[in-house]
């Protein structure tokens, strides 16, 4: 196990179901390879038997998570008793979450937790971060399954393990990763600090959205929509969710802070959250839309130049 967390650990887990592939291809191999050593004269003829004997009396390890025998696969779950050794082995048992056979799903359900609180918080965390952006088109999971991920999030030391990689990271899908973390209100109370702080401008402006909307929403999956059903046309579309922060940010303080950031991009999510709110009380529409109409970007500039056409038509100048 110390070469395979070696090996596995440079492993980039954004390609997990290319990696599960390879191993499941490759024990295949080595079970039948096994047997064919086992043969003797007329006995060539159970070669399949000789197989499932070896696969039984073989001993298991991680590695066995991607094992093609769903029997493998549920015994290997419900016979791991230490932390994983890395993010690698760690996405192996939470992808088995939306395994194709019900009872390695329910094997999961009860290992995964467990495994995780005995886990090294990085290592689940690094699981998390290449799992979450693809977690909508997890089509076998029933609702018990994604509250097993849900509850991952808020375990103790995986919850601020979390926050540091959406603040420091700078690089890779960290603005989904994100989007499925506000499913739980455990990251509400820290929006202001990822806001502020955070390395990528997409998840700034990701983090200024949720705040000066106060509402989070994220892409629970997808459904196909029939367009024109007469030419078998149609397109598959998003089905998103959302709820209310349980925090109550500032409006004003917010939007000064995007409006004042460096990207273009969260300055974007300022200007229009303004055209949402120019006749808000307490917000000094009429500053902030010649603020923008002066930006540099011309998205900006024009929602700026927008806002102060609306304020010139009313009757009273906020």
């Amino acid at each position: 196990m110390a070469e395979l967390a070696r090996v596995t650990s440079l492993l980039p887990l954004s390609n997990m179901a290319r990696w599960e592939y390879v191993i499941r291809y490759e024990l295949s191999f080595a079970k039948h390879a096994l047997a064919d050593t086992e043969r003797i004269g007329w006995r060539s003829l159970f070669l399949f038997s000789a197989a499932k004997n070896i696969e039984r009396t073989r001993l298991l390890s991680w590695i066995d998570l991607s094992n093609a025998d769903g029997y493998a696969r549920e015994r290997t779950l419900r016979t791991l008793d230490g932390p994983a050794s890395n993010g690698f082995f760690f996405a192996l048992a939470a992808r088995r979450l939306n395994d194709w056979v019900v009872q390695v799903r329910g094997a999961a359900r009860e290992v995964v937790p467990t495994l995780a609180r005995a886990s090294d918080p990085r290592h689940v965390v690094d699981a998390l971060c290449a799992l979450l952006p693809a977690w909508s088109s997890w089509a076998r999971m029933d609702e018990s399954d994604s509250q097993t991920i849900i509850d991952l999030i808020a375990i103790r030391g995986v919850a601020q393990e979390l926050i540091d990689r959406v603040i420091s990271s700078p690089t890779g899908p960290i603005p989904q990763v994100l989007s499925q973390i506000l499913r739980t209100s455990v990251l509400d109370e820290h929006l202001t600090e990822i806001a502020m702080r955070a390395v990528q401008p997409a998840v700034r402006a990701k983090a200024y959205r949720v705040l000066l909307l106060r509402e989070a929403a994220w892409v629970e999956g997808s459904r196909w929509r029939w367009t024109d059903v007469r030419y078998c046309e149609g397109r598959m579309e998003k089905i998103h969710g959302s709820r209310p922060l349980t925090v109550a940010p500032v409006l004003l303080d917010s939007l000064n802070a995007a409006a004042s950031d460096r990207s273009s991009i969260v300055r974007r999510v300022a200007s229009e959250v303004l055209v949402r709110e120019m006749n808000t009380p307490g917000i000094p529409a009429l500053v902030l839309a010649r603020r923008f109409a002066a930006d540099d970007s011309s998205s900006v500039a024009g929602r700026g130049e927008f806002v102060l056409k609306r304020l010139e038509q009313s009757p009273v100048l906020t």
